[in-house]
């Protein structure tokens, strides 16, 4: 493809702590994208273990991180969205990866379509050693999303396959929201629904690692705080949203608003 005539800043923010074992494959995941408007920061939370010699290893390519006791993940992240000046936005965790050429697609896709203000990726899983063990079709639109209050089931958006334009977080809020523990990101695409549709693409743009002693693999505790957000976010739904929610248990799907939008 024709390099683009203008390349968007976009801000990655990496939040660790003590995963040494993982971050360099992150940061390397990130760094040889080569995106020339790169703002990548992370946010170390005073690890005990050789993350923070990792990561200063590559300090000249990063456009800030910092070494410091902090209130969790999602607190690290919220720092790190306070320092970046991007149009577009990500986090990807110490443990995940983005995929080669990632970055250039998702600014060609955001510069093309400038109807979009977030997309997801082609969700996709590896293992410890890097082999991509999982694909599946993304359906997260706002209908599938929004039956899991009546279902007890979510459609889940794979979270380092997302990302947001500037304009469209500070709609949102402009933050994580810290009541929850495992479950901001699902709290943050409520908020996101409320402005805008999701668009998914079928290129895939990041990998989700799947690791022994991840906090994600509670999905109890996870589904729980879902719920809550879902609750939450159900007060401030508009009266067409309301309808669409109450419909959703009748599993029908003839209307536009209810299909996936490709691009």
């Amino acid at each position: 493809m024709p390099p683009l005539a203008k390349y968007p800043k976009i801000s990655v923010v990496t939040p660790n702590f003590n995963q040494g074992a993982f971050i360099e494959r992150t940061l390397q995941s990130v760094l040889d994208q080569q995106y020339p408007e790169l703002e990548y920061i992370v946010i170390d939370g005073g690890s005990t273990d050789d993350s923070r010699e990792i990561i200063s290893k590559y300090q000249e390519q990063l456009h800030y991180w910092v070494s410091e006791p902090d209130d969790g993940m999602y607190h690290a992240i919220n720092k790190g969205f306070l320092r970046a000046t991007g149009e577009i936005m990500c986090w990807i965790n110490s443990d995940d990866v983005l995929w080669e050429g990632s970055l250039e697609t998702v600014a060609r896709i955001f510069q093309e379509n400038p109807e979009i203000s977030w997309l997801q990726g082609y969700p996709s899983m590896i293992d410890e050693q890097d082999q991509l063990i999982l694909q599946r079709e993304p359906v997260a639109n706002r209908y599938y999303f929004l039956r899991g209050y009546h279902q007890k089931e979510f459609s889940f958006i794979q979270q380092e396959s997302t990302f947001w334009t500037r304009s469209l977080w500070e709609k949102a809020g402009g933050t994580l929201n810290l009541e929850y523990q495992l479950a901001a990101d699902f709290d943050l695409w409520m908020r996101f629904f409320e402005h805008e549709e999701l668009y998914c693409t079928r290129q895939q743009l990041a990998a989700f690692r799947k690791r022994e002693g991840q906090k994600s693999a509670d999905m109890g505790a996870y589904l729980s705080e879902a719920r809550r957000a879902v609750q939450q976010s159900k007060k401030k739904l508009r009266t067409r949203e309301r309808l669409q929610l109450k419909s959703a248990k009748l599993l029908k799907t003839n209307g536009t608003n209810f299909k996936v939008k490709w691009v």
